[in-house]
Formats: structure tokens, sequence, C-alpha cells
């Protein structure tokens, strides 16, 4: 189950009450005090794991608080400090305020840790009020309360490369053919509902991430069909890989389809259509593929066109040195 929205409550730990006590001492009024402090509350950390891949743990369960901190007892004994709570968030997640909608964070680097909720203050024990007019204190302080917030997570996949095409394309087939993910293949369109990460290792032990996104079609700048669930994946990654259907087995045209989507990526966000981009004209092994990709390749001179047939793998290979190659001369945009 893929999920890449979520909103939860998130509270610090409740800080530990302050001890109110007396020792016994010949001499001394009522003993001394000897009251301890409670302990902080444990606070709520968010922590990219790598691991992760999607928000699915916080659709069932959204309400998180750390431990309440031990109180304070006597003999100046101190309370335990409540243990932090980490939430494994995938990398990518954008963390905003549900009720202002202002981001937090972005938790967009490998092993981030960010403090979202601070536990509370332990509060002081009677020992603490003794002074040379009050020699037997009775005040103690009650644990101050942890910070409590409602939060929204969004998720937007970070990958060196993402695969851009129309549904039917073949984009599941080719991430099948260049690593070692398994997205659903059908002969039939809109079979990846949700983006999928493909990792591929080289013999240099570099590794290359390719995410295939969900096939868009026209219109969906303006969230036609699930738009917007789609292009947001897209805004992180290096490298567009278009992915056309060579053959216009669907009764289209390779270039106008190229053109169609360039047009989607660039009035959805300005700028992103005009990322490092790669052509990949696909399905070479059928007919007519042959002619189109000689006229992608007179039409769009300042492009690399690869021909790949995906179901054999066909040219696999180059595809994965061309992207390892400008996905090593081009820094992550900044997001």
């Amino acid at each position: 189950m893929f999920v890449d929205k979520a909103t939860i409550k998130v509270k610090g730990g409740i800080g530990g009450n302050g001890c109110c006590s007396f020792r016994k001492e010949k001499y001394v009024p009522k003993g001394g005090p000897d009251g301890g402090n409670g302990g902080r509350g444990g606070d709520v950390m968010l922590v990219v794991h790598e691991g992760e891949q999607s928000l699915v743990d916080y659709v069932f369960n959204r309400h998180f608080e750390a431990e309440k901190g031990e109180n304070g007892k006597g003999k100046d004994r101190h309370g335990k400090a409540g243990r932090d709570l980490e939430l494994k968030v995938p990398l990518g997640t954008i963390v905003r305020d549900a009720s202002s909608g202002e981001t937090i964070c972005d938790m967009s680097q490998p092993g981030q840790v960010f403090l979202i909720a601070k536990g509370g203050r332990g509060g002081k024990g009677n020992r603490c009020y003794l002074s040379n007019w009050n020699r037997a204190p009775l005040d103690h302080e009650p644990g101050q309360k942890g910070e409590e917030k409602e939060i929204e997570f969004e998720l937007k996949t970070i990958a060196d490369a993402g695969l851009v095409g129309y549904p039917n394309a073949g984009k599941s087939t080719l991430l099948r053919a260049i690593s070692d993910a398994h997205p659903k293949v059908a002969p039939y369109p809109f079979t990846t509902l949700h983006p999928v990460v493909g990792v591929h290792e080289f013999d240099d032990f570099s590794r290359l991430t390719v995410a295939d996104i969900p096939g868009l079609i026209d219109g969906a700048h303006m969230n036609v069909g699930l738009g917007h669930e789609f292009l947001k994946h897209i805004e992180r990654t290096r490298v567009l890989v278009y992915v056309l259907d060579a053959a216009g087995s669907e009764g289209r045209s390779p270039l106008d389809d190229f053109l169609c989507l360039q047009k989607e990526l660039e009035m959805y966000m300005k700028g992103l259509s005009k990322r490092p981009s790669i052509v990949v004209a696909n399905k070479m092994d059928l007919p007519d593929a042959a002619e189109n990709i000689e006229i992608l390749r007179k039409k769009l001179p300042d492009l690399r066109v690869i021909p790949v047939c995906a179901v054999s793998a066909d040219n696999a290979q180059e595809l994965l040195g061309e992207l390892k190659t400008i996905c090593h001369d081009h820094k992550t945009p900044s997001f």
C-alpha cells in the first residue's frame, strides 16, 4: 500500500513532578528538604529512513506521544528523563503545520533528524527552594506539558532519474529492464498507480535510482485525473527520461507525445521541462518505429534519443551509461 499524504498529531512527553520530601537530621527543622527534581519528558524526533518509501505507517496510527519523565523522589533522587520517540519518514517528506499550511521542514537529506515536538521540563523538588530565610520549604513544581502539534506529511519521491510518459508507453517494463524493481506490467493503461523506485548498481559500486512515475494524460497540470498526485513526484529528479511509444501503437505521434509532455511539465512548474533530459524511443521491435525515431532525431537535435526495446532489454546498458554520465555532471536541483 503506497501512501504519500498523512496527517498526525505529535506530543512531547510530560515532565515529571518535583518531589516534596524531608530527611531526618538532628537540630535541622523537619530534617531539611531532600525532594528531587522530575525528569524531562521525551522529545518527538523525525528521522529520515532510506528503507521507507511510503507513509503507510501513519494512516491507521495518527497519535504519537513521547514517554513521560519520572517524578522526583526523596533523598535527592531525580526522576529519569522520558525516552525520545523517533518517527521514521521516507526521504523527500515535506512536513507542514496542519492548521496554517506553513512548511516546518523538508526531510530531503539521508539520515536527517528534526525535533518536531519538545518534551516538557521536569518540575523542581523542594530541595531547590532551600534558602537562608526558608529552611523548610514546601514548594515544589509539577512537570510541564510537552509541545503538541498537528502536522501534515507529504512525500515527494527523490530519485536520480524519473521516467515520464503517456500510459502504456512501457515505463514499467523499462524499469524492470534497468533495475531490480518489479512493478506491475500489463497490456492496458494505468497499471502503475503510484511511483516505484528501482536501483541499479554499477560495477564501480555507484548507484542509480530511477522512479517510474504513473502515466500522465493531457490536462495533468490542471489536476485532470490524478495529475498533481503524479507530477509532484517528478519535481525532485535530476534527469527526466521521456519514454515514448516509437511505433505509435496507440495511434499518436511520438513527437507529439514528447511536445505535449513537455508542455504539461512546464505548465505545472516553470522550468521543469528545462531539466536535463533523455528521450527513450521504446517499442523499437514494432513496425514504423525506425521511421519515427529518425523524425525524433531530426526534430530534437539537442536531445539524445536512445532506441530501446524494453521487453528484451535491448540497449538498456547504453541508456544506463548515459544516465550515469548526466547524473554525474548535474547536481540535484534545489527543492
